[in-house]
């Protein structure tokens, strides 16, 4: 019988396995400043010019794709890195992969925001901001935050949203780069919590119900979510604009604190102001 030591590692190397052929296939040769030949019928890199590039053999690169070589050490890991141009979220999923770092979550999950994050939801902020987990299920939202997303079925977990609602299609015009985002996020999060139940319950979830989310998922995407501009489709405000911050909980390193803010200046309206006459005319009923 398996122990549970040797199905952790089994998993860590189809895992790893996975993920180096994903990255290869999406790897040019001119990516890698490679010259193809004439004829050249695969799209991505071949593993012996993988194995070239990262110094490696092709035998022992060959190895690691088929799950046969448990513990690549550190200095190939980064190699493979190098080779397969990773930035540092992905070079650091990678190396999790084989060399997990020791866990810093709480040893029971949280479900629910602390009282001074919803505090500062209720009370402090009057931007749109809302609590997630590592499974992007939100923990707590204020009311912009719920007036932001009044156009769903459910705002309880993020990923479900993009994947699952029909209304995402329209609130996001950008949708498939938004989708992107949110598999590259919840890849992310098992970077320093591989395996955690609240990932694999929503990756398990939305595997089942969208083709889309396995296909993305398949790429091994791995970004967390910082800050950018964002473009929504409200239904009953038309376009928003807003920038969008993630800021970590120092209390809580599973969560993270998700904040629209209101763009200074040009052109465009002030969304956060709009999204609050939503609020007022929702107290007034």
């Amino acid at each position: 019988m398996m122990s549970v030591m040797d199905s952790a590692t089994t998993h860590r190397a189809a895992e790893l396995s996975s993920f180096l052929r994903a990255r290869r296939h999406a790897l040019t040769p001119q990516d890698a400043g490679l010259v193809p030949g004439a004829g050249r019928r695969v799209q991505g890199l071949r593993r012996e010019e993988l194995a070239l590039l990262a110094g490696l053999s092709t035998d022992y690169y060959r190895r690691l794709e088929q799950g046969r070589e448990h513990r690549p050490s550190l200095q190939v890991l980064r190699a493979l890195a190098r080779a397969l141009r990773l930035d540092p979220h992905a070079t650091a999923y990678l190396i999790s992969l084989v060399h997990p770092a020791p866990l810093v979550a709480p040893a029971r999950a949280t479900t629910a925001a602390s009282v001074g994050v919803q505090l500062l939801l209720d009370h402090g902020l009057r931007v749109p901001a809302f609590a997630v987990d590592l499974g992007l299920n939100i923990l707590a939202i204020n009311a912009t935050g719920r007036a932001l997303y009044s156009g769903f079925d459910d705002t309880d977990n993020l990923a479900r949203m993009v994947f699952l609602d029909p209304a995402a299609q329209s609130f996001y015009p950008n949708w498939h780069h938004v989708a992107t985002q949110t598999v590259g996020n919840l890849r992310w999060g098992l970077t320093a919590f591989p395996g955690d139940d609240r990932i694999t319950e929503v990756v398990d979830e939305l595997s089942a119900q969208s083709s889309v989310f396995t296909e993305l998922w398949a790429t091994h995407h791995v970004r967390p979510r910082t800050g950018e501009d964002k473009l929504f489709h409200h239904p009953q405000l038309g376009e928003l604009r807003l920038h969008f911050e993630a800021l970590e909980l120092a209390d809580a390193p599973d969560q993270r604190l998700f904040v629209y803010c209101a763009l200074d200046g040009g052109p465009f309206p002030d969304a956060v102001a709009l999204l609050e006459t939503l609020t007022e005319s929702s107290v007034s009923l």
